[in-house]
C-alpha cells in the first residue's frame, strides 16, 4: 500500500524538456511532448546548417577546387556539423531519460527526509524555472553573435586561405559561404552547445541546493556510496556531449595536422587537458556530496565498530573461552551473524567519499577520447596501432 503523501511524491523533472527553443521545436513539429522526432530534429537542423554551404561552393567553385582549403576537404567543418551538431541533439533525449528519473531516486530511496521534501521540491521548481527562463535563452543567443562569433573568427577559423574566407592583412574578407557559415551555421551550433553548458550549470545548481540539506545516507548501502551511488552511474547519460567535445576537438586538431604541418604529438597537452577538463566537468560537482559521504561513513565506522566488538567479545566468551565446551558449533547461527556482521563492517570500510566509481570515470574518458583516437593513425600504422592494443589487452 502505497502511503506517500502527495508532498512526498518524487518530482516529475526534466533537465531538456523546457526552454523557448523547445516550444518553437513543438510548434515546427520537430519535436513531441516528450522529445519525440529526435531523428526528424536532428536532420532537419544539420541540413538547414550544412546543406547550403554545399550548394554555395558548388557556384562559387570551392567545393573540391580553387582555394588552399576547399569545401569537401573541410574535416573541422564537417565534423562540427555533421558529427558533432546532431550528437548534442540526439543528446537531449538521452539525458531527459536518464537525469529525470534520476532527481526521482532522491525521494524513492528516502535520501531526502521527509522534514526537507519542501526545500527538494523548491530546489526542483528553482531548476525547472531557470531552464524555461526567456532571458537566459535570448542572452545566449546575443552572446553567440558576439563573442561566439569573435572567437570563431580570430582563434578557430584557419588563417589560410578556404571556402568560407580569404584572409586580407589583418582582416577576413567572407565568401559568400563564409556568410552563411558564419552567421548561421556557426551560430546554430554555438547556441544549441552553450545552451548545454547553461543547462549543465543548472543541473549543477540544483545538486548543489540539494547537497544543502539533511540527507539520510546509509554506511552500508550497497553501492558503497550511502545510497546516491547512482549519480554516477546516471553521469553517463552526459556520454553523447562528451563525445560531441571530443569530437570537435579531434576536427580542430585534424586540420592543423593536414592543412597546417602540426604533429599529433604537439597536441598531446591539449588533448590530456580537454579529457581532464571535460570529466572534471561532469563528475567535479559530484563531489559536493563528500562531506556528507565522510560524516555517513565515519559515524558508519564508530557505530558498526562498536556492534563488532560487543559481538565479537560474545563470542569469544561463548566459543573460544569455553562457555559453550557441550554445544556443537558446526551450523550454529553463531557463525553466520559473525560472517554477516563482518561483511557489513567491510561495506563501510570500503564506502567511498564521492558518489561515482572508477568505472564510471573511465567510461565518460572513453567518451571524450574515442574521436580523437583515430589521429593516432597520423604518426603510427594500423598494423603497429593494432598489434600495440592486442599486448595492451592481453
Amino acid at each position: 500500500m502505497n502511503t506517500r503523501t502527495p508532498l512526498q511524491e518524487p518530482p516529475d523533472f526534466s533537465l531538456v524538456l523546457g526552454g523557448p527553443l523547445f516550444q518553437m521545436f513543438r510548434r515546427a513539429r520537430l519535436s513531441g511532448p516528450a522529445l519525440e522526432l529526435v531523428h526528424r530534429r536532428m536532420l532537419v537542423i544539420t541540413v538547414f546548417a550544412w546543406l547550403p554551404l554545399a550548394v554555395l561552393c558548388a557556384i562559387e567553385g570551392h567545393l573540391y577546387g580553387g582555394q588552399t582549403l576547399t569545401f569537401l576537404r573541410d574535416i573541422e567543418s564537417h565534423v562540427r556539423l555533421l558529427v558533432a551538431l546532431p550528437i548534442l541533439i540526439f543528446a537531449e533525449l538521452v539525458v531527459h531519460r536518464r537525469v529525470g528519473p534520476a532527481v526521482k531516486r532522491f525521494v524513492e530511496r528516502r535520501v531526502i527526509t521527509s522534514e526537507d521534501i519542501p526545500a527538494f521540491h523548491a530546489a526542483v521548481a528553482g531548476a525547472i524555472q531557470a531552464r524555461n527562463s526567456l532571458w537566459l535563452e535570448l542572452a545566449l543567443l546575443l552572446f553567440v553573435y558576439t563573442a561566439g562569433h569573435w572567437v570563431w573568427q580570430n582563434e578557430v577559423a584557419l588563417g589560410a586561405a578556404t571556402w568560407y574566407a580569404v584572409p586580407q592583412g589583418t582582416s577576413v574578407h567572407l565568401t559568400p559561404a563564409g556568410y552563411w557559415y558564419g552567421f548561421v551555421s556557426i551560430p546554430i551550433f554555438q547556441f544549441i552547445l552553450f545552451r548545454w553548458y547553461l543547462r549543465l550549470v543548472i543541473w549543477f545548481w540544483l545538486l548543489w541546493r540539494v547537497s544543502r540539506l539533511n540527507l539520510h545516507l546509509l554506511p552500508t548501502h550497497p553501492d558503497r556510496a550511502g545510497g546516491i551511488g547512482f549519480l554516477g552511474g546516471d553521469s553517463y547519460a552526459f556520454g553523447p556531449i562528451l563525445f560531441a567535445q571530443g569530437a570537435l576537438t579531434a576536427g580542430l586538431i585534424a586540420s592543423r595536422i593536414f592543412y597546417q604541418g602540426q604533429s599529433l604529438l604537439s597536441f598531446k597537452v591539449t588533448i590530456v587537458a580537454v579529457v581532464g577538463f571535460f570529466i572534471l566537468v561532469i563528475l567535479g560537482p559530484l563531489t559536493m556530496f563528500t562531506p556528507h559521504l565522510f560524516r555517513t561513513k565515519r559515524a558508519g565506522l564508530s557505530a558498526y565498530g562498536t556492534l563488532a566488538t560487543d559481538y565479537v567479545d560474545d563470542f569469544d566468551r561463548k566459543w573460544i573461552r569455553g562457555g559453550a565446551k557441550g554445544e556443537d558449533i558446526l551450523g550454529t547461527a553463531d557463525i553466520q551473524s559473525l560472517a554477516d556482521l563482518g561483511n557489513s563492517y567491510a561495506v563501510v570500510r570500503e564506502m567511498r567519499l564521492v558518489p561515482f566509481a572508477l568505472s564510471d570515470v573511465a567510461l565518460l574518458i572513453g567518451a571524450v577520447a574515442l574521436p580523437i583516437l583515430p589521429l593516432v593513425l597520423t604518426i603510427m600504422p594500423l598494423e603497429e596501432l593494432v598489434s600495440r592494443l592486442i599486448k595492451i589487452l592481453f
